[in-house]
């Protein structure tokens, strides 16, 4: 056996025994002995993808769904560069990714050799540890290094906060196992007996001894984006007669859960009366302008965060999400103010105002939603969410598509929704999907669908081109296709004189010929009631819906006008 045949062997040996299960591979030669020694390990599903960029999001998306990190590996040169996007989505999402990236060893950088970069701290900060790997030379100690490093990574990918790992691996000819090589490795490669890790990681930390939280009458809680538990702030919600406003993919807005929070925090008269005394905030709440603003006007902010009880040396205590710069508390765990119960859901004049402008203004919506059949971008979104079976996975693109359900959609269970929330760009959302729809189907999950807008679709083509052979997901991707960028139409840019060119950026492109590009199933959709019929198939599959951007502005302007309306008659 060849040095690096062994390095490549006893690394992916060594993540497998730490838990791994998914990798992704994008082809190169540089990367030839972790490529193959992913395929031979039959513990690995690996997924392969041409393009580097799509190989990284679809790994974040295995990762974001599964909970557990994915590795993902690449060839030397800007193969590595193009992962960078989906490490920072990685990071600032807390999604765990493995970052293998191929280089060429020592003597062969500087120097103006094929296909070589300065890949050293390729991702800066992005990643929470970084390792030059080294080259397998055969000196006592290398496989315990090897071993040792790789739980290292490991555990770093999963800690309290978790992210992104990138181990940059030097190579040097011979790179497949039977090439002629001058050196044959001799040393046993062995790990720990039984299958065990080289190091064996702690189990979780005890939970952290609550904040107790102070007891008004006026408090309000926001469920941000971020994998977390939702089920106790529920909880809090109606032991304290608290409202909640969850964000779509906090996974919180259930039963208990106000909907239209966005329009009544839009609406000045309501705002105006709603003046918070404590705002408790959970996860990352940075979806909507509305929340922002109201998060300012709370003289009592506290933050609930897992890494407030991290080591300040690390930088883990600092890893809150405050986007307002609001925060005056941040804790790892909160209980109800003293006096309040669990068991005995509290009814106060606070609380019982939101919930009657809740019911004034869900009927204000629905009425003008349902006042038209044919499918507008905010109905789709609504009854998308609405109709999907329990045990489903909705992922959602960013831009309009999660701003609409985020302004539509009902409370409601059993529903699992995801997006790139952390950097919320609308790179790689296609393969992301993809991703989450693998890991969601490969751990017994239900059907899954992605809402995306036509931008993000033609940004990330390549996350639809599976080659045979490979993992396929049960995915239907919704496309909603106005022709252009249409957030910025509710934007200041709209009045732009070279808005149309600039922000709107029309491209004409159809998804029926995106679809038949990549040989998938197309359908087009245009009324309400033929939504269940749309979305029925198998497989990877392209469902468009054509919407105006400039109808669409116009009627998320009347559903808040109708909104201000319904609450102004509570006065």
């Amino acid at each position: 056996m060849n040095p690096s045949t062994a390095l490549a062997r006893v690394l992916v040996d060594e993540l497998v025994r730490c838990g791994l299960e998914e990798a992704v591979v994008a082809p190169g030669s540089r990367s030839t002995p972790l490529a193959l020694a992913l395929v031979a390990h039959p513990d690995v599903r690996v997924h392969v993808r041409v393009d580097e960029r799509s190989a990284s999001f679809l790994a974040l998306g295995l990762a974001r769904a599964s909970r557990l990190p994915v590795a993902v590996v690449c060839t030397s040169g800007t193969a590595a560069a193009n992962f960078h996007p989906s490490v920072m989505e990685a990071d600032e999402s807390g999604v765990p990714l493995l970052v293998l990236t191929a280089d060429r060893p020592p003597e062969l950088r500087g120097t103006g050799a094929n296909q070589t970069v300065d890949q050293i701290g390729l991702y800066g900060g992005a990643v929470r540890m970084f390792a030059e790997v080294g080259t397998p030379d055969q000196v006592p100690g290398m496989v315990p290094y090897w071993r040792s490093l790789v739980c290292r990574a490991w555990s770093s990918a999963v800690d309290r906060r978790p992210g992104p790992v990138h181990l940059n691996v030097a190579f040097r000819d011979p790179l497949t196992p039977d090439g002629p090589s001058p050196v044959a490795w001799t040393a046993p490669l062995d790990g720990r007996e039984g299958d065990r890790p080289w190091i064996n990681r702690p189990g979780p930390p005890a939970e952290p001894a609550p904040y107790v939280l102070p007891g008004v009458e006026r408090g309000v809680i926001v469920c941000g984006d971020g994998d977390y538990d939702p089920v106790p702030f529920l909880a809090l919600s109606e032991s304290t007669g608290w409202p909640l406003l969850a964000e779509p993919t906090s996974n919180a807005r259930r039963t208990g859960a106000l909907s239209t929070h966005r329009q009544l925090l839009a609406s000045p008269r309501f705002s105006a009366a709603h003046t918070p005394e404590l705002v408790v905030s959970v996860g990352r709440p940075n979806l909507s302008r509305q929340v922002l603003a109201y998060l300012r006007r709370a003289p009592r902010h506290v933050v609930v965060t897992a890494s407030a009880v991290g080591d300040p040396a690390a930088g883990l205590a600092n890893a809150f999400s405050d986007p307002a710069r609001t925060a005056t508390d941040v804790v790892a765990a909160v209980a109800p103010p003293a006096g309040a119960s669990w068991e005995e859901p509290a009814r106060t004049d606070w609380s019982r105002s939101w919930w009657r402008a809740e019911e004034a203004a869900r009927v204000a919506l629905d009425r003008v939603l349902d006042a038209d059949e044919m499918l507008s971008e905010p109905r789709l979104a609504r009854d998308l969410a609405s109709q999907l079976s329990a045990g489903s996975l909705l992922f959602a693109g960013a831009s309009m598509p999660i701003r609409d359900l985020d302004a539509t959609m009902r409370a409601r269970c059993g529903l699992r929704l995801v997006g790139n929330r952390g950097v919320s760009g609308i790179d790689g959302t296609v393969s992301t999907a993809v991703g989450a729809a693998l890991a969601h189907q490969h751990d017994g999950g239900g059907r899954a669908y992605a809402l995306l807008g036509d931008l993000a679709m033609l940004h990330d083509q390549n996350g639809l081109i599976i080659g045979p052979g490979e993992p396929r997901p049960d995915l239907a991707v919704v496309v909603v296709n106005n022709d252009g960028g249409g957030i910025f139409s509710g934007l200041e840019q709209a009045g732009h004189p070279d808005f149309e060119r600039v922000f709107g950026t029309p491209h004409g492109v159809s998804m029926e010929r995106v679809a038949a590009v990549a040989d998938l199933p197309y359908t087009r959709l245009e009324w309400a009631a033929d939504l269940p019929k749309a979305l029925m198939g198998e497989g990877l599959r392209v469902v468009e819906v054509r919407t105006g951007r400039s109808d669409s502005a116009a009627l998320r302007r009347r559903m808040q006008a109708v909104v201000d309306e319904a609450v102004d008659a509570l006065a």
